[in-house]
């Protein structure tokens, strides 16, 4: 079964730091484009972060740029997304992606297979 798992969400204080990860199972991440995206209570979904097939192309979202930092092992089917100086307005359920293709964008729509999600509150 082809599955993607978040992890390292979490109550955090304004201008703390998380890492999220994203592992796979039952498939090579090796393979994918890796995509993180978020959603807020009533808010529409947005692109946070993505990273090639190969590694050699990244791309940030203007809100989270200079802040958050996109990274994958493949030897560890694991993808990571550093995210530090963190806000409120970086409260969000994060999700990652898998697009099989070499590049990756901040559209969520190509996307092939979703993880469950994990939440992140920043608050104090």
């Amino acid at each position: 079964q082809l599955q993607l798992v978040e992890s390292g969400g979490g109550l955090v204080q304004p201008g703390g730091s998380l890492r999220l990860s994203c592992a796979a199972s039952g498939f090579a991440l090796g393979g994918y484009a890796i995509g993180w995206f978020r959603q807020a209570p009533g808010k529409e979904r947005e692109g946070v972060s993505c990273i090639s097939r190969s590694g050699g192309w990244i791309n940030y979202a203007n809100s989270v740029k200079g802040r958050f930092t996109i990274s994958r092992d493949d030897a560890k089917n694991t993808v990571y997304l550093q995210m530090n100086s963190l806000t409120p307005e970086d409260t969000a359920i994060y999700y990652c992606a898998a697009l099989l293709s070499g590049l990756c964008g901040l559209t969520g729509d190509p996307y092939d297979y979703w993880g469950q999600g994990t939440q992140v509150t920043v608050s104090s």
